[in-house]
């Protein structure tokens, strides 16, 4: 397989939430002759400081951490409407990897007090009041497969162990040690998605089946790059610098280029999301 090296520079550890002076950017976009067409740009942020990690929790809406007068809290903006408002009540600590319940509009998050303590919670969608939905256990990063499994990156150190939370039952179960913070839910299927750190260093992309719970090797991340989303189910989308790159399941087995977000005047793409009928992509990136 053909291995791209990307000019990315880590600068702090894999389930830190500091990248300061982010952006969150919103396009349409869709199939080009080659690679991808981005049109019609929104900044949703439009904010000094950490804004980051966004989450579509409806074609139109999206949540995403952002900053509140210095402290990161929930936000929610309609793409429509162009209202942004605040989620949760004031809280301690910084609310982080805001996503909402499959099957209903609470959301869950992770709070990072100022202490270092890292937990996670639910939040009500009506009143923003919070309770802790697992006690005591540290939460990095995770995605929803349905209201009662949640698949996570835990602190471990200075690695995170893979772990699926159910939460009725409050049963957590460990799955692979020294994982990566891309979690996912694949596009029309019963398969999430997680990295695991390899040999090299670099991150491995995984499919695991929740119907068998086997897992299946996908690809190797690009060196350097933490993040990737799903287009559909056999699309994979990354970005670096200012460009996106594509690998295709079904394709030849390498990433190759697809769009360029240089004529928008942005660097430093990191996260990204898409909205459920799969034509608006969000992504973080830097203002150049």
């Amino acid at each position: 397989m053909k291995k791209l090296l990307f000019l990315f520079t880590l600068t702090t550890t894999i389930f830190s939430f500091a990248q300061e002076n982010t952006e969150i950017y919103v396009f349409d976009f869709g199939p080009a002759y080659e690679g991808l067409e981005l049109m019609n740009v929104q900044n949703i942020s439009n904010n000094e400081g950490y804004d980051n990690q966004p989450s579509f929790i409806s074609n139109e809406t999206l949540v995403f951490a952002g900053n509140n007068d210095g402290q990161t809290d929930i936000s929610e903006y309609n793409l429509t409407s162009k209202i942004q408002k605040w989620v949760n009540n004031k809280t301690e600590g910084g609310e982080y990897s805001p996503q909402k319940f499959p099957s209903n509009n609470d959301l869950a998050a992770v709070r990072l007090d100022k202490d270092g303590l890292q937990r996670f919670y639910r939040y009500n969608s009506e009143k923003g009041n919070s309770t802790e939905l697992i006690e005591n256990l540290q939460v990095a990063y995770f995605t929803f497969y349905d209201d009662k499994k949640i698949l996570s990156t835990v602190l471990d150190g200075d690695n995170m162990d893979l772990v699926m939370i159910d939460l009725p039952s409050k049963k957590v179960d460990t799955l692979f040690y020294n994982a990566g913070r891309s979690l996912q839910k694949i596009p029309n299927t019963n398969s999430l998605s997680y990295s695991l750190v390899n040999d090299e260093g670099n991150l491995d992309l995984y499919l695991l089946d929740m119907n068998s719970y086997e897992s299946f090797f996908v690809t190797e991340l690009p060196i350097g790059i933490k993040d990737c989303v799903w287009i559909n189910d056999t699309q994979i989308l990354v970005g670096s610098g200012n460009k996106l790159y594509m690998y295709d399941t079904l394709g030849e087995t390498e990433w190759n280029r697809v769009a360029s977000l240089e004529e928008y005047g942005l660097k430093s793409i990191t996260r990204m999301a898409i909205s459920p009928n799969g034509k608006k992509l969000a992504v973080v990136a830097e203002p150049m």
